[in-house]
């Protein structure tokens, strides 16, 4: 079976791997979004993102941070990268409230 590449921190899984390659996301930005993004917990996984924030807070460091702005990647507990994709509404990401059953 063949091994899919690894970031300099995270091994992808195949979907996470066509996904990239499909939304055209490169390792490099996987790796920039790891190092830099913002961790969130949430639906029982962990995603981190890029948001405004960081390229804003990032810019005065001299870490340009532009090119992976909105890019979300999905992390297992194990640490391994899921899937990847971009979404610049972080709003999205909060937990879902339940609906209670109607009685």
């Amino acid at each position: 079976m063949p091994t899919m590449p690894a970031t300099s921190y995270h091994q992808l899984t195949h979907h996470a791997f066509l996904r990239s390659q499909q939304r055209c996301i490169s390792l490099p930005t996987i790796d920039l979004v790891t190092t830099y993004g913002r961790e969130i917990h949430t639906r029982g996984a962990t995603f981190m993102v890029v948001g405004r924030k960081e390229v804003n807070k990032f810019k005065g460091l001299g870490i340009d941070l532009s090119k992976a702005q909105g890019v979300h990647v999905l992390l297992s507990t194990e640490g391994h990268v899921i899937t990847t994709y971009r979404n610049h509404d972080l709003r999205k990401l909060r937990s879902r409230k339940r609906k209670h059953a109607q009685h």
